[in-house]
């Protein structure tokens, strides 16, 4: 029998983990054929009062896939990403970005805070890093 393991995302938590009961409930109401949206699983752990990487350890561990990145790094059909680079960056984006980079990446916490200061999209802080070819890493429900 062939297993495709693309679809085992819990395999990289360990035979160990187990999914929180509470957290697997709130997936199953907002997730739909094994997918749940990205904005979905933050709003699961405001609700419960968790941290965004615990909703995400309990997504894998259920087997369900996260789509639609609100970075838009990734799960989105058909061509994955929808990163649209800029044709200019703003200063101030372009020095927010400058002054929050580790080893040249960019995690996605420092991402969301740098949308959240400037008052932009976080889609414009993705695109923004396209633009300056920085790697945005650390997803805070861990899916990267």
């Amino acid at each position: 029998m062939n297993v495709d393991k693309r679809n085992e995302f819990s395999a990289k938590h360990g035979p160990d983990a187990a999914p929180d009961r509470f957290i697997e409930e709130e997936i199953l109401k907002q997730g739909e054929n094994k997918k749940i949206p990205c904005a979905k699983a933050f709003e699961i752990a405001r609700k419960l009062q968790v941290s965004p990487d615990t909703v995400g350890m309990t997504i894998d561990l259920m087997n369900f896939k996260l789509i639609k990145c609100q970075l838009g790094l990734f799960g989105y059909q058909p061509q994955k990403k929808i990163i649209k680079q800029p044709d200019r960056v703003t200063e101030d984006l372009k020095n927010a970005i400058a002054d929050q980079l580790v080893q040249g990446r960019l995690s996605c916490r420092r991402a969301w805070d740098i949308a959240s200061g400037l008052k932009v999209g976080k889609m414009k802080v993705s695109g923004a890093c396209e633009a300056m070819d920085v790697k945005i890493t650390g997803c805070q429900l861990g899916a990267f």
